[in-house]
């Protein structure tokens, strides 16, 4: 098993927060109680949690501040309150996540041909892969399977930072098509000749391109991102190029009464040689970079990465950050038992 970052910030090392009855709860007050007594709650717990862990409330103050000066030229008025709505926007997401699952269906917006592209894309029978971010909601993505059949999706993802959410979602919703998930951290050269097969199947396999691989030793280069230094995977566009097969960019975000889906073609390794390999990951990973940078540009509050993002964020070091150890010590000593 590929050994997991030395750094208490790392992304995959962050831990959940709450236990599997608080989830439950939330779970039932949604599904039994409806969308209003689910907001209260949700709006009590969003704010202990911001109150609580002080490095997603770091991380998200940084986030807004460099989108706000990429953006405007200047650090945004109100910081406190436009990062409470970050996190209010990501509770937000949770309630969709509950509903997806739950096989409420979400309402859907496609501008333009974006849904005709798409379903091109499906019945063409090509497969492919495609790209998605922590922008937006991922689980709308997944949960199109059920509005269109012959959508076969399979999720490249680290599941065990969301193990406990996702386990008491499994048991307490009724998803009929829930797509196949594979641990990023498991995979092998057998697992990418099985995604060569769900892809020569015509099915899709769906990786977020924006997180780091768990390992110290993973791949990933340093590209500029809201401008300043981030780390990216090269592990996405290195798949892309060996598959050698259709690449799109997928994102679905939240607005007042729907989700918008934008679809797009990225690329097609088809006909990419081995000696283009590496220039074209080099290109492909600064282009998902710009198509990443638009869509917080549009959707700002839906930037889900609540953790020390760039390279120069004072908790982007293991010994920066001495909260996240001490949020952490109850859950570690309980899952030591």
């Amino acid at each position: 098993m590929t050994p997991i970052s030395s750094n208490p910030n790392h992304w995959s090392r962050i831990r959940e927060t709450g236990t599997a009855r608080g989830v439950r709860t939330m779970v039932w007050i949604r599904r039994k109680l409806g969308r209003l007594p689910f907001q209260i709650m949700l709006t009590l717990v969003i704010v202990y949690y911001y109150i609580a862990h002080g490095l997603h409330r770091r991380a998200s103050h940084t986030y807004l501040t460099r989108l706000w000066q990429h953006r405007h030229g200047h650090a945004p008025g109100h910081l406190t309150w436009l990062s409470l709505r970050h996190f209010r926007s990501f509770g937000q997401s949770l309630m969709d996540k509950i509903d997806a699952w739950s096989g409420i269906p979400p309402v859907l917006s496609f501008e333009g041909d974006t849904r005709e592209r798409f379903r091109q894309a499906v019945v063409g029978g090509r497969g492919g892969i495609m790209l998605v971010s922590h922008v937006g909601n991922m689980e709308i993505c997944t949960a199109m399977s059920d509005m269109q059949d012959d959508f076969q999706a399979t999720l490249l993802m680290h599941t065990r930072n969301a193990k406990q959410f996702d386990e008491v979602l499994a048991r307490s919703t009724h998803r009929e098509n829930p797509p196949e998930i594979i641990e990023v951290s498991e995979i092998t050269p057998s697992t990418a000749m099985q995604l060569g097969r769900r892809i020569a199947e015509g099915g899709f396999v769906v990786i977020a391109a924006d997180r780091v691989p768990i390992s110290d030793s993973g791949r990933a280069r340093t590209l500029p991102f809201l401008d300043h230094p981030a780390r990216f995977p090269e592990g996405p566009f290195w798949l892309a190029s060996l598959l050698r097969c259709p690449i799109y960019t997928i994102g679905c975000f939240r607005e007042a009464t729907s989700y918008r889906i934008d679809f797009d073609h990225f690329d097609d390794t088809s006909e990419l040689s081995r000696r283009d390999r590496a220039a074209w990951i080099d290109s492909a990973m600064h282009r998902y970079v710009d198509w990443l940078t638009r869509q917080c540009e549009k959707t700002p509050l839906q930037w889900f990465n609540f953790f020390p993002f760039w390279l120069d964020c004072d908790d982007a070091h293991a010994d920066a950050d001495r909260d996240q150890q001490r949020e952490n010590a109850p859950e570690d000593r309980h899952s030591a038992t």
